[in-house]
């Protein structure tokens, strides 16, 4: 249903919602089901964002062979402080493992990720735009 969805979407932004994470250097780390059956389909069908909770931490990891950006918001809950995995930190650009929330801000041609602290301090800001069905980022 998810590959079908995709392929037949014409959205200018392609974003898949989850509750696991497909890549992550939290807790629970990679989930490999996830990573051998659903992040092909995310792959083919362009997909921009895949976002998720359950590891209780903020993080923002770009994929090394695709545009697909990974966003993890799961801090709204008890803190995993110093409960970082060493592996896999490739394409890792934030990491946070206190407690916070993320926004997506999305226009036609831009996307605004931004991530705050539990007070409304950024942590941590990406933009990515949208040119001609190009997927750029800054």
């Amino acid at each position: 249903d998810v590959e079908c969805a995709l392929r037949e979407s014409n959205a200018k932004w392609k974003i898949v919602v989850g509750h696991h994470a497909i890549k992550s250097v939290g807790h629970h780390g990679d989930t490999k089901e996830l990573a051998t059956h659903l992040l092909p389909i995310l792959k083919a069908n362009n997909v921009d964002f895949y976002m998720n909770g359950h590891d209780h931490c903020l993080e923002h990891i770009s994929d090394t062979e695709s545009p697909i950006q990974f966003l993890t918001s799961g801090a709204g809950s008890k803190a995993w402080r110093g409960d970082v995995k060493q592996l896999n930190r490739e394409g890792l650009k934030f990491f946070y493992d206190g407690q916070g929330f993320m926004s997506v801000q999305l226009t036609q041609s831009n996307a605004e990720i931004a991530f705050y602290d539990v007070d409304g301090k950024i942590l941590h800001r990406w933009n990515a735009f949208k040119q001609f069905g190009d997927h750029s980022s800054i």
